[in-house]
């Protein structure tokens, strides 16, 4: 696992400011509309994670397949998780018919781009088909990430996908939370938001 600690960041860890300092990032700013983010600059943060993540991704492959010196019971159990490779549903899967497991479960909320894809949020939860139903944080920045790529005519399409072979106990299941987190780098997540310089949350 990449060795990621949020007590440690410093100057040098952090990404460059992808947004300028006349782009306010606080609660006053809920809609996108008001955020004065340009094309360029949109594609440019999407490309830094999903070239972080796609070489975690690759990574994860072939130590995955090709492991030679330790057998797969002993890889890490974050990096056998491959959320691209989960089922994906709509974000308002509760709406439909479509089956949820009832359980815990991880989730993962994934932005499909024209030809790539970047995780936006990983989270845990103990019921997989009422976490996402309810009321959640990502839910606004998911609306304010939307609006500024539908102003700058960009393609997006969010999806959440659930793995199910996650520890019932609730302080495991958050430990394999954080691991993921600091694995994948998801740019909504609280922990990595300065990183990413993500500007589309609320506070």
């Amino acid at each position: 696992m990449e060795n990621f600690n949020l007590n440690n960041i410093s100057n040098q860890n952090r990404q460059i400011e992808l947004f300028g300092s006349n782009v306010s990032t606080s609660a006053t700013f809920q809609h996108t509309k008001n955020l004065k983010i340009k094309s360029e600059i949109l594609t440019e943060w999407r490309n830094k994670i999903y070239n972080h993540q796609f070489k975690i991704s690759k990574d994860t492959h072939n130590k995955t397949f090709h492991q030679t010196s330790l057998s797969i019971n002993n890889i890490s159990k974050e990096r056998k998780i491959d959320p691209f490779s989960l089922q994906p549903l709509s974000l308002n899967f509760w709406r439909t018919n479509q089956y949820i497991h009832t359980g815990p479960a991880m989730y993962f909320v994934v932005d499909s781009m024209e030809s790539s894809k970047i995780i936006l949020y990983i989270g845990e939860t103990n019921s997989a088909n009422k976490r996402w139903k309810g009321e959640h944080d990502c839910k606004n920045y998911l609306m304010n990430y939307k609006e500024a790529l539908a102003h700058n005519k960009l393609s997006s399409r969010q999806d959440i996908r659930f793995f199910l072979d996650v520890p019932k106990d609730v302080k495991l299941r958050r430990k394999l939370e954080q691991q993921l987190i600091y694995l994948w780098l998801p740019p909504f997540n609280k922990e990595t938001r300065d990183r990413w310089a993500t500007t589309f949350t609320n506070n």
